[in-house]
């Protein structure tokens, strides 16, 4: 990533400034992205000084924050086609960026600081317009492609190398209190427009085709689709999150789901 940096700043002397600020000034990748979030995240209300000073006691009490973020960014060199050099995720990437905004909101909720956690979900839906609350638990090696419109709810649970695409909702079904979002096994692809409600759980590697809205438990490595989604057939490989194969092969079970022409 430092080599990119360099690369970047002699190729384009008008980013010259901002590699050498979120890259190359800093010894680590956790200090490069406690100076990210603090640039994004900062407001009138939260100087980018004390929302550094927060983030960076964080990464230095927390270090898997930092394991994640890097599982994070490899898996968005690896999955999204758009993305060529693994410097990209920090400098333009909203969804990488939200995540490691969420990251940093739920070490604040889990260490009892809840109107900070709060403050940081909301920064990061105005600035990225991806709405997780800092409740939610979530593993490492997500990608979240575009990412415009996400919500993911207090309760759900998110399991590791997930990918999903925009206007995504992992939300429950009402206004009743407890658990009551979504579970996302591990390696589950989510399409784009896909609603996942209430307390369900999705099985590892499943996909779910975009649009789809989720109401019920979903097995592990099968394929969904449709409103209300139903099971469309298997999920076409080992790990769909990491092929980001869209593409539904509709088999015996959707016959309901499309008629015959």
């Amino acid at each position: 990533m430092r080599d990119e940096a360099e690369q970047l700043a002699a190729s384009e002397p008008f980013m010259a400034s901002m590699a050498h600020s979120v890259v190359l000034h800093h010894p680590s990748l956790e200090a490069a992205l406690s100076y990210r979030l603090a640039q994004k995240l900062s407001s009138p209300e939260m100087s980018p000084l004390l929302m550094r000073e927060m983030a960076d006691r964080a990464y230095a009490e927390t270090p898997l924050m930092g394991c994640a973020g890097r599982a994070d960014i490899r898996a968005v060199f690896e999955r999204d086609p758009a993305c060529h050099r693994m410097i990209q995720p920090l400098l333009y990437f909203k969804g990488f960026l939200a995540v490691q905004s969420y990251r940093l909101a739920h070490w604040h909720w889990t260490t009892g600081r809840r109107d900070m956690a709060l403050f940081i979900q909301m920064r990061c839906s105005e600035v990225f317009g991806v709405d997780i609350h800092p409740g939610a638990r979530i593993g490492q090696g997500i990608m979240i492609d575009h990412a415009h419109s996400i919500v993911i709810g207090e309760t759900a649970v998110v399991g590791d190398d997930v990918s999903m695409l925009h206007s995504v909702t992992l939300g429950g079904t009402g206004k009743e209190g407890g658990d009551r979002h979504p579970k996302i096994g591990d390696g589950v692809l989510i399409g784009a427009g896909a609603k996942v409600l209430g307390n369900i759980r999705v099985g590892e590697c499943s996909r779910i085709a975009a649009g789809s809205v989720v109401l019920k438990d979903v097995p592990p490595c099968k394929t969904v689709a449709g409103i209300p989604a139903k099971i469309v057939g298997d999920a076409g490989c080992d790990r769909p999150a990491l092929s980001m194969d869209h593409g539904v092969r509709f088999g015996e079970a959707a016959k309901d789901i499309v008629p015959d022409c």
